[in-house]
Formats: C-alpha cells, structure tokens, sequence
C-alpha cells in the first residue's frame, strides 16, 4: 500500500534563506508521524507547500501513491489534506456552524448549504466524539474548543490526512489530553495525522513514527518506539541538550515585590482575582502553576500596570506603587519588566520591522536616536546584536516580526526586556510554542537573572517548567491564591489538588 504523503526532494528559498533543502519524507496510512525540530528548521515551510500555501521551488509531492501539484489550499483539500494551523483561522464573532460553513457554502442558496453542515457536524460528532455547540459564537468558546473547531472544518472537507501544526501550544494540559485522545480516534478510524510539535513527551505518548528535521534539512527518521527523549534532542539541535534545568540553591535577599490584598476585575466588570497577597525577594523564582484562565493572566497584567486593581497594594523595593503611577511605562522606569503570554498580541506588533519591535517600551531612551528622531542604523545594529546573542534565526533586524517563527519572535521579546537589567521580571509562558533548544536556552537565562539578584515572578501553565525553575510555587485555582509550596518540597499530585482548589484547610 503507497503511503498517505510522500515529499520528494522538496527544496524551498526565501530570498537567501533556504528552508527546505531537498527534503524526503513518507508518512504512512493511518497513522500519527510526529515532525520536530528547532523553530526555523523548516517543519512550517514542509507542511505549508504540502497544504499549498507555498509551492516548492524544485521536488515532487505524492497523496496515495499518486504525484499531484498543489498550488493553493484548494488544491490541497480537494486531495484530502486539512491543516489546523497554531494561530486558529476563525471569524470568532461567527457560529460554529458558520464558521464551517465559510468557503464551502455550497451555492447562494445558505439555507440549504447551513441543512447540510448541521447533519455533517451532527455525524461528525457522534463518530469521533466532537461534542460542540453549534450556535456559540467561536469567539465565546475556550481555545480547546475553538481548536475542535478548526479540526471540524477539516473533517467537512473530506480530510483524510490532518496537518495540526503545535497544536498543544494554547492548550490547557486537560484540553491537550483531550486532543490525544481525538487523535487516536481519528487514527482508528483510518486517518492519517501529521503532529509537528517541539514538545517530545507528546512524541513519544502519541506518534508512531517521528521525522527530525534540522536547519531545512531532514536528518532522521525513526520508530518511536525504538527512540528517546534525548536522542531526539540531540538530533534536533546537533548537540546534547540538557532537558533538566540546573540550578543552585540560593537564600534570597529583601523583598523586591510585595502584593497585598490584591483584586482584579477583567472588562466586564468579573472579578478574576480575589485578595492575592505574595512577595517575590532578589535572587529568588516564584512561579504561579494553575490551569488557564484562574486568574494568572490577570494578575501579571496588573502588577505590570496593564489593569488597575480594584482593592489592595503593589510595592517595589518597599515603596508603594500609587494609582498615578501605575501603568506599564512607570513601571518600567522602576525596573519592573514584563514578558507578556501573548507575545502577538501584547509583545510584538506583527507588521513591524523586528528592529522596531525590539523597542516598543523603550523608543524614549536617549541612545536610540536624538528627540523623537529614532536612528534606525543604530537600532538594527543593537538588534543585530541581541539576535547573535541569543541565536534568533534568520538574523534578520529588518524582517517584519510577523515573519519569525514563534520561537524566535519570544527570543526578540525576551532580548528586550532582559538585557535592560531589570529589578523584577513579570514572565508569563516563557516557553509556548518554543523548540527544546530555546527552552534550554530560556531557560538558563532566567536562572542566570536569578543568580544575579533579579526577583522573577513566572506563569507557566506547564507544570514541569513551574517546578523546574521555581523556588517557590504558588497555585491559583477561581482568581485566588490557594497554596504555597517549596519547589523541592512538593510533587505534581500535591500541586494538581491545589490547583484544582483543593486546600490545605480544605482537606
């Protein structure tokens, strides 16, 4: 039997860039192909000319055995390919039901083609277990469902062969349970699935076989049975990686940050967080472990001046943070920095120019240009600079920030806030959608912050990550701090029962 996909010799530039150079991969019929590698490896690139967004300069590409020239998304869905991409490609105000139906109306006629999609959703659901309300607006839904979604879209098509491109990356560890268990069932049902991710426990829990890819080039594949987490590492980066953080215990100093009391409310008026009260001290990580959506986005974004609390008290360094005071660019003047969790929504503007992007927070400062006349010559060479230092790809200063992977668009943000010597660092998922090399590499940089004196304050909703860098944890669950452990003192099921609410008063 020919298998599902076959990519021959694929090659693909941009500009001096080569992505894909001459690449070969066989993903077999029903089954899960796991494809990883660095972020700029060129796994987006691959699976972008597979689903027709780009065609390949030279090289063939085969579904079924059979070659085919896929030009478009069309193209590639009339062949029995479906993509669900990391950044969701819906219309949130829309249904489910319209949302589905967008570009596969059936006619002018939608009454008839909206029939049609209801019975196919219907079917689909009762098969592979995708229970959804149909009438929610999609903006209204969690990410996992607006996810549910997206892979709905494909099976409407027809897809037999699913690309899900980091699908775990916004996904709560519940919602990515979930998704594995949709994707065993769509692999019992004879589909075939191709899982590009940089995270290889799910390697290694999901796939069947797993393609390692490394600056454009294919270098391995494998059974994944016959694999492990650390050949894989080494593979993907062309050296070991060390997939443990190493730190030493360190008594920290004076307390740099001190919430009291704290309360927040989002722009509905809902209180997300009730009553918080914490300190961070020098030379001392405090990580927040809680499932998505308790809060943690809240508190970082007021501590950071994005919210006005509604009760209760910030100080740095002892001194009272006041209302006047209180909004992102005093707190910057104080020597509080934040890595924010959305990194396009709130870290990057998509449509600049990396160089400017490298400065949003900090164009006032007097090195950058004279007055308000930037000197863009200097702020490329800085830029050009931090990109050396902490291995950004391509090293392109002028390149608009959109055009980074996710990867290498956190390395930008993390450049920039770490290298201006903060007091206290707000860090909100250092490492989403991040490779294993640049997780090494974050990560070593937050324990080098940490060494020389900087309180870190760390929202992470990966609970490895959480124990893994922290001094101390403490766990959100409904807006409100329910506990507080040593990081060498406690364990995941400890955790996990405070993050579901479960308290020391409580049991």
């Amino acid at each position: 039997m020919s298998p599902a996909i076959e990519l021959i010799a694929i090659n693909k530039s941009f500009g001096a860039v080569h992505a894909n150079k001459d690449v070969n991969l066989s993903v077999e019929r029903g089954t899960i192909h796991g494809i990883v590698g660095e972020n700029g490896a060129g796994k987006s690139t691959l699976m972008s000319i597979l689903y027709g967004f780009y065609e390949a300069d030279s090289g063939e590409v085969r579904v079924n055995g059979k070659p085919i020239a896929i030009r478009s998304p069309i193209d590639a869905i009339c062949a029995g390919i479906g993509m669900v991409h990391q950044h969701f490609m819906l219309v949130e105000p829309l249904s489910v039901v319209d949302n589905v139906m967008l570009g596969a109306e059936g006619g002018a006629m939608l009454r008839a083609g909206e029939a049609k999609v209801r019975a196919e959703l219907a079917r689909l659901s009762k098969d592979y277990g995708l229970e959804i309300d149909v009438d929610a607006a999609v903006g209204d839904l969690s990410v996992g469902l607006q996810q549910r979604v997206e892979i709905l879209k494909a099976l409407y098509r027809g897809a037999d062969i699913l690309i899900l491109d980091e699908p775990t990356a916004v996904l709560t560890p519940p919602e990515a349970d979930a998704l594995f268990g949709l994707l065993r069932s769509l692999k019992e049902q004879g589909k075939t699935v191709i899982l590009i991710t940089h995270k290889l426990r799910e390697i290694m829990a999901i796939t069947d076989r797993v393609s390692v890819m490394r600056r454009g080039e294919m270098v391995a594949t494998v059974e994944t049975a016959n694999t492990s987490p650390p050949e894989l590492a080494e593979l993907m980066v062309g050296r070991r990686v060390l997939l443990r953080v190493e730190k030493e215990e360190k008594t920290p100093g004076a307390p740099l940050l001190e919430v009291e009391n704290l309360s927040v409310v989002d722009s509905r008026g809902v209180l997300r967080v009730a009553n918080a009260s914490f300190t961070v001290r020098a030379g001392e990580i405090v990580g927040i472990a809680g499932v998505a959506g308790n809060g943690q986005s809240e508190l970082l974004e007021a501590i950071a001046g994005m919210r006005q609390p509604v009760l209760g008290s910030i100080r740095l360094e002892g001194q009272a943070i006041h209302s006047s005071a209180h909004n992102p660019h005093q707190m910057r003047q104080l020597g509080l920095l934040h890595v924010p969790e959305d990194r396009l929504r709130t870290g990057l503007v998509p449509a600049f120019p990396a160089f400017e992007s490298a400065i949003l927070g900090f164009s006032h400062e007097p090195h950058l240009g004279r007055g308000p006349i930037l000197d863009h010559d200097r702020l490329i060479a800085d830029l050009a600079k931090k990109m050396e230092q902490y291995d950004v790809r391509p090293p392109a200063p002028r390149l608009k920030s959109s055009k980074f992977s996710g990867g290498n668009q956190q390395k930008i943000v993390l450049a920039r806030e770490i290298e201006r010597n903060p007091k206290v660092l707000l860090v909100g998922q250092p490492t989403r959608g991040v490779d294993i090399g640049a997780i090494e590499f974050i990560h070593r940089r937050l324990i080098a912050l940490r060494d020389a004196g900087v309180a870190i304050l760390l929202v992470s909703v990966e609970l490895d990550e959480i124990m893994n860098l922290s001094d101390r944890i403490l766990t959100m669950c409904g807006g409100k701090i329910t506990g507080e452990r040593k990081a060498s003192e406690t364990n995941e099921q400890d955790l996990g029962l405070l993050m579901a609410g479960v308290t020391d008063e409580a049991a």
